[in-house]
């Protein structure tokens, strides 16, 4: 029996018991009263009873219920414990056919191995006798042939060599034949339609400016009393004055193009005011130089307007105009750089590039021949600089760095540049050059082209731009002379300055003589 049931039990005793008591002590009638509280004891005695039975079944119940409850869970338990035991069984079984597999696996593996180790014993003894075989074969070849062994190698690497060679050669040939069917017509056509539509004037410049003089007496007032005159005057400007027999002429001569300029302007300024003395001739040169530096900030900002790009910081527009006064091969920079920049439009517009851009490479691709007699190295490194510098576009500057090779060409707007700056010096009468420069350059053409050992004759011709080649044809063949052409016009490349370009042709010829009697 519960707790709670058995005290509920003896306070109905209790409550009984004590109303009992409470009544006997009240007096008369008590006596019924007693008997009233006997009975109320023992009714609630058989409650009691009731509610202890009703306790009791109800503990039992549950009893029941717990015990059911741990049956299920015990026969739950019992299941998967069953359960367990069955798949461990079934995995000791399973390990056990495969240590038995393993085990059979391993005798198959040994008796393969001594098989193999008898098959590589008998394999050594074959490779051993194959060896003394080929030992007495290549001694019997040797014996046969009179040469060794490493003489055959040699030889046959010799002639595998040779026959590579002709076959890549002939594929060479093969290759650029079928490209300059379809690429030469595109080519010329773009070529011809940008010359059409542009069309240059060049006016030669030359290390040496002369001024004219009214008269043989102004050659004394320029030398001055005891030299100071012609002292000053190339004091102030860095340019020598050459003051000889020829009449009523003075020379400047100079390296630098407007210091030159700067000079003849003030020369003829004093001539033509009549007062030469020192303290006026540094007055005429600082005037005449800031009236260059005007002239040359306008020139750069014409080429800009005439070539129609924009944007150009002011400090390359200076350096551009300053190639007004630069010359190379007697071609003015400034006009060259102004044709290439069209020639390149023209191109880039057929080719369907951005025109401008190219333009605006084909206008600076020689800046740096502003600069270069005073700072050291090639002109197409000294502008690729300038061009970072003043941060030009990078494909701007890719163009000027590579178009002599200092770099290879990475785009076709570096191509261009290329094609253009040639097109530009190779017109007939754009570029001239000195006689003994002349004259040398054939020399050296034709030294080059017979430093070959095939080489039986070579002409310079059409004014150095062609170099013409006998070859022995006992000693060369067919694709030989391909090759020789191309190694000789890399030759001439590496080894010689020269404007525009210079073909190479190469001539190969048999023939035989023979007499009726």
């Amino acid at each position: 029996m519960e707790p709670t049931t058995i005290a509920l039990v003896v306070l109905a005793i209790l409550s009984a018991v004590l109303i009992a008591v409470i009544l006997l002590k009240k007096g008369p009638g008590a006596q019924n009263v007693a008997a009233d509280a006997g009975e109320m004891v023992a009714e609630a005695r058989k409650q009691a009873e009731i509610i202890k039975k009703e306790a009791e079944l109800k503990i039992k119940e549950e009893l029941l219920a717990q015990r059911s409850k741990f049956e299920k869970e015990f026969d739950d338990k019992r299941q998967e414990i069953t359960s367990q035991e069955k798949r461990l069984q079934q995995k000791e079984e399973n390990i056990t056919r495969k240590e038995e597999t393993l085990d059979k696996r391993d005798e198959r593996l040994a008796e393969t191995e001594k098989k193999l180790s008898q098959r590589q014993s008998d394999l050594d003894k074959k490779q051993n006798k194959i060896t003394e075989m080929e030992k007495e074969i290549n001694q019997t070849l040797e014996k046969v042939a009179g040469m060794t062994a490493e003489e055959a190698k040699e030889e046959l690497k010799s002639n595998l060599l040779s026959e590579a060679r002709h076959e890549a050669a002939r594929a060479i040939r093969e290759i650029e034949d079928e490209a300059k069917k379809s690429a030469d017509k595109k080519a010329k056509e773009y070529i011809c339609l940008a010359i059409q539509r542009y069309a240059g004037e060049y006016v030669a410049e030359k290390t040496v400016s002369s001024v004219h003089l009214p008269n043989e007496e102004m050659k004394g007032r320029i030398i001055g009393r005891e030299g100071r005159n012609i002292r000053a005057i190339e004091a102030a400007t860095g340019i020598d004055l050459i003051v000889d027999d020829t009449p009523e002429t003075v020379l400047l001569s100079g390296y630098n193009p407007v210091r030159r300029e700067v000079a003849r302007m003030a020369l003829e300024r004093l001539i033509a005011d009549g007062r030469i003395h020192p303290a006026r001739i540094e007055e005429v040169v600082e005037k005449a130089e800031k009236d260059i530096e005007k002239e040359i900030q306008e020139a750069g900002e014409q080429a800009t307007f005439d070539v129609g790009v924009h944007g150009i910081a002011s400090e390359l527009v200076t350096l551009l105009g300053r190639l007004k006064f630069r010359s190379s091969f007697a071609q003015n920079v400034l006009e060259h750089s102004i044709e290439v920049a069209f020639l390149c439009g023209v191109m880039a517009a057929e080719l369907g590039l951005n025109v401008k851009m190219a333009k605006r490479a084909g206008l600076l691709h020689d800046i740096g021949k502003a600069v270069d007699h005073e700072i050291e190295g090639s002109h197409a490194v000294i502008g690729a600089d300038l061009a970072r510098k003043y941060r030009e576009p990078k494909q701007v500057i890719s163009a000027i760095h590579s178009h002599h090779d200092d770099i290879p060409a990475s785009s076709i707007l570096d191509v261009l540049v290329q094609a253009a700056d040639a097109l530009s010096a190779a017109r007939p009468g754009a570029r001239r050059e000195m006689i003994e420069t002349y004259v040398r350059r054939l020399e050296d053409l034709e030294k080059i082209a017979n430093s070959f050992d095939v080489v039986a004759k070579s002409f310079a011709i059409q004014a150095g731009r062609e170099l013409r080649i006998m070859v022995m044809s006992d000693k060369v063949d067919d694709d030989g002379s391909f090759l020789l052409a191309k190694d000789i016009a890399r030759k001439v490349e590496q080894e010689l300055n020269y404007p525009g370009q210079i073909k190479i042709t190469v001539i190969r010829e048999t023939r035989a003589v023979d007499f009726a009697k």
